[in-house]
């Protein structure tokens, strides 16, 4: 087994792969299963009301600085499918911080 250089910030970071045999000849490399973690692995750092017209990606991008870290959301808030998580306006979505990172509650929030 083997692991591909994901970056730190890829969901597949320190997945590793298995390799199968097909067809009696056909070697397949692919990643093992990715199990979603428990949301309690999970430090809320606020919530986000869902707007009229926002993308999970846009919401990634404020809160993450990463349009492309819309996966953590997606863990964050057991999402299979993250663009669910902004098909309804008015919806609380948890904005986390990374899986397992303690954290204060609220600590993201500014007293108005």
């Amino acid at each position: 087994m083997t692991t591909y250089n994901f970056p730190p910030t890829s969901r597949y970071y320190g997945i590793e792969t298995i390799t199968k045999k097909f067809d009696g000849e056909r070697m397949v490399t692919c990643l093992r299963r990715r199990f979603v973690p428990p949301p309690e692995r999970f430090s809320l750092l606020q919530e986000h009301v869902v707007g009229e017209d926002e993308r999970i990606d846009r919401v990634a991008a404020t809160y993450l600085g990463d349009p492309q870290a819309f996966w953590r959301i997606a863990d964050a808030n057991t999402a299979m499918q993250p663009e669910h998580l902004t098909a309804e306006i008015g919806r609380r979505v948890r904005i986390t911080l990374p899986e397992g990172v303690p954290g204060t509650p609220n600590a993201g929030l500014i007293d108005a």
